[in-house]
């Protein structure tokens, strides 16, 4: 899949940071925020773990590990479904994304797959040996730092989430 196949009225959103800068935590406090302005967020993860949702011990883990190419747990407050992937090259994100259910969101924040040619909210902290210019790109649409940036991109408070939640609403 590519992004011409991808729904075009469901935007994307990354937000990209270096690791300890706090992007969970800031995509914590701006879901609910984005959620009572009645904006509806699927959110992608990417982690470089080879992470399982599933536990050890539980039916549906050993009925995946036994062969199941494809697993879904059904309950009446929520559904997961379990891909194996072991066969794919890289991840491709506009087949994740083209996952969610299109009519049920209006936002789908990225979290990682920072090298993605998707508008992106840069987040850094002064202090982690890193420069803030290294984590700009073409697609960078503003910056939320600890620390006034020398930049013309929109800066917010990184720990003022309110401002990152209104930046993301009026961008919708």
């Amino acid at each position: 899949m590519n992004q011409s196949t991808f729904p075009p009225n469901l935007p994307l959103l990354g937000i990209t940071a270096y690791s300890g800068t706090g992007k969970t935590t800031l995509l914590k406090q701006v879901i609910p925020l984005l959620c009572q302005q009645q904006i509806r967020v699927g959110l992608i993860k990417h982690t470089h773990h080879n992470m399982d949702v599933d536990k050890p011990g539980k039916d549906s883990y050993e009925l995946r590990k036994a062969g199941a190419a494809q697993t879904l747990v059904a309950s009446q407050q929520r559904w997961a479904l379990m891909t194996e992937t072991p066969e794919l090259p890289a991840l491709d994100l506009y087949y994740l994304a083209s996952r969610f259910n299109a009519d049920s969101l209006d936002l789908i924040l990225v979290e990682g797959f920072k090298s993605e040619a998707i508008p992106k909210i840069a987040l850094y902290r002064h202090g982690l040996n890193h420069s803030f210019e290294e984590l700009l790109d073409p697609h960078v649409i503003t910056i939320a730092s600890d620390i006034p940036l020398a930049t013309s991109l929109p800066q917010f408070d990184i720990n003022r989430p309110e401002q990152v939640a209104e930046f993301i609403a009026q961008w919708l």
